[in-house]
């Protein structure tokens, strides 16, 4: 059975037409057109897009917090949009906007987390100040509520939740951005860990061209809703006759690749 399974995926948003004054209408625009994919278990896919090509919506689609407006997606088996609860037990995202108890600090929101996914409380007592360390997570701020923290030390706290709890499907929605050097070469680090000893399966987008060719068994290219490209790194530089993946993207798309954050409704 395939980890994931995505076939037809639709998500529609209004915007405003640019007009000005009262002739100014919303029309509808499809963040996804009909996206198809599936995951094997145990795989890394990257998913690179510019802004508003549809990345950030996906994984919000995957993870439920979203219902899409045509199409399906299933994660082992469970619809994601009727099993919201046993997929929710399967999946951890780390995202930029990841949500959190803002007046609780980061010991108690990883300790929220661990009871959600049923693990002992003597053991998550011992682990969570420990994998808040891997992550650079300062121990004397552990203490402080994350309405206090910038979007960076509120990425590591997303980062360390994925940690604790090993889910099966880890959903990463830009997981290095607002890290130091530092950090974000550990993450990457921790990414192979998880799936290496969880046999996890990770979906990554990324701006991060070079993470996702040395993180991702396959990478896709999503542009304007539409996934229009699947497969290894190297497979589409050779067919692009392309030197860097950057350059692959550039032929497939027409447009650079630029790393700028993602609009809200992306």
């Amino acid at each position: 059975m395939p980890a994931v399974v995505v076939d037809g995926l639709r998500k529609e948003f209004f915007r405003n037409d640019g007009r000005a004054g009262l002739r100014r209408r919303r029309k509808r625009v499809a963040a996804l057109d009909g996206v198809s994919f599936e995951m094997h278990r145990g795989e890394t896919l990257a998913i690179l897009g510019q802004n508003g090509s549809g990345k950030s919506t996906l994984v919000r689609l995957l993870s439920t917090l979203l219902l899409d407006d045509g199409g399906s997606a299933h994660v082992f088996g469970h619809d994601v949009a009727a099993e919201t609860r046993a997929v929710r037990r399967l999946i951890n995202r780390v995202s930029v906007e990841a949500s959190f108890f803002k007046k609780m600090s980061a010991v108690e929101n990883l300790s929220y987390a661990a009871r959600f996914y049923g693990m002992p409380i003597r053991e998550t007592r011992e682990r969570i100040p420990e994998i808040l360390g891997r992550v650079g997570f300062p121990r004397k701020r552990m203490g402080e509520p994350l309405e206090d923290m910038s979007r960076g030390m509120q990425q590591k706290v997303a980062l360390a939740r994925a940690l604790l709890t090993a889910p099966i499907l880890l959903l990463l929605d830009e997981p290095t951005t607002g890290l130091d050097p530092r950090s974000k070469l550990e993450v990457q680090t921790f990414i192979r860990e998880i799936r290496q000893i969880h046999d996890a399966t990770i979906l990554l987008c990324t701006h991060d061209l070079v993470e996702a060719e040395e993180l991702a068994d396959r990478v896709g290219i999503l542009d304007r809703g539409r996934l229009i490209e699947l497969a290894p790194a190297a497979e589409l530089r050779a067919k692009y006759d392309a030197v860097t993946l950057e350059d692959a993207f550039f032929a497939a798309t027409g447009k650079a690749f630029e790393d700028e954050p993602e609009e809200e409704d992306d």
